[in-house]
């Protein structure tokens, strides 16, 4: 067997219900859940729970929600001895890769996760900015496209997540432009994503600024486990500033695949994608269909990925 690698979602993945199996199951679920509740000053464990989805979706909501959702499918994987070579998370999801990977308290993540969530909602009027997924077209187009309708406005590449599916965001009129361009240079498809603020752009500076005064108020440690960022989609270096690194994630692309092909360079051959969803699943599985691809989200899915890799 090859190297095992942890991936953590991002924003999006989340969903009424989540968590709740884990939290009524298991003691140390529990007990992050709680330990979430108490940071925030508020019961994100009742909203994950419960919802409503219109209240869990609010960006500084759903950050901390899917962080603490994550760390907890993380505590239940532990409990069971699994262990992972390299860790990586999209956007968001790289807080719990460094968690896993001691570099900060899941205590101090939580809270700022919340603050990061407001600060990228707060960046862009409502309205002004958003994102669209680009289907069935090389990256060298879409840039080309990007550059062609500057004049229009902001539109840059977002989320380089797989073969044949790369995110644009930028202010609504640009956006709309490229999109069409897009469609005429013959993307397969181009679809609308539910989110108010072009994230990952450099529209987003404002809301890295403000994370950065944030980022200096957390003590950061060294790794234990290897991390790819998605600033680079590869190793953080050990003399790289990782605050830094962090600033910058949320108005620079999100390299998803180059991060998931270095880890296959590198002999990772089994996938664990910990937290909400399948979407990562979903973006593996288009870089490479050999590979062993597994998640944890609850008790079933939990006891699954226990038996195949201790198999």
């Amino acid at each position: 067997m090859g190297k095992i690698a942890f991936i953590f979602p991002g924003q999006g993945s989340q969903y009424v219900g989540m968590g709740k199996e884990l939290y009524e199951n298991i003691e140390i679920c529990r007990d992050i859940f709680n330990t979430a509740n108490e940071k925030l000053g508020f019961e994100i464990s009742k909203l994950c729970f419960e919802g409503p989805i219109e209240e869990l979706s609010i960006t500084e909501n759903t950050q901390p929600a899917i962080l603490t959702m994550s760390i907890a499918c993380l505590k239940a994987l532990e409990h069971y001895g699994i262990k992972s070579d390299i860790a990586a998370g999209l956007s968001l999801g790289e807080y719990s890769a460094l968690i896993y990977s001691d570099v900060i308290k899941f205590e101090d993540a939580v809270g700022l996760v919340k603050k990061r969530g407001r600060f990228m909602q707060e960046a862009v009027p409502v309205g002004f900015g958003g994102m669209s997924a680009v289907l069935g077209l090389k990256e060298n187009i879409i840039k080309e496209i990007c550059n062609e309708v500057s004049n229009e406005g902001i539109v840059e590449l977002a989320n380089l997540n797989c073969p044949g599916q790369i995110v644009i965001a930028g202010e609504i009129k640009a956006l709309e432009k490229a999109s069409q361009l897009c469609k005429e240079k013959g993307a397969k498809k181009v679809v609308q994503l539910p989110l108010s603020a072009p994230f990952h752009t450099s529209m987003l500076k404002t809301a890295a600024e403000k994370l950065s005064l944030e980022l200096d108020k957390i003590e950061f440690n060294s790794m234990k486990i290897p991390v790819i960022t998605n600033v680079t989609g590869d190793y953080i270096n050990e003399n790289e500033n990782i605050k830094n690194i962090l600033k910058l994630q949320v108005m620079s692309s999100v390299r998803w695949e180059d991060t998931i092909r270095a880890m296959i360079r590198d002999g990772v051959d089994t996938f664990i994608e910990i937290g909400p969803g399948k979407t990562l699943n979903g973006f593996v599985k288009k870089i490479d269909r050999k590979l062993k691809i597994l998640n944890v989200e609850d008790i079933s899915s939990l006891e699954n990925t226990v038996k195949k890799i201790k198999s």
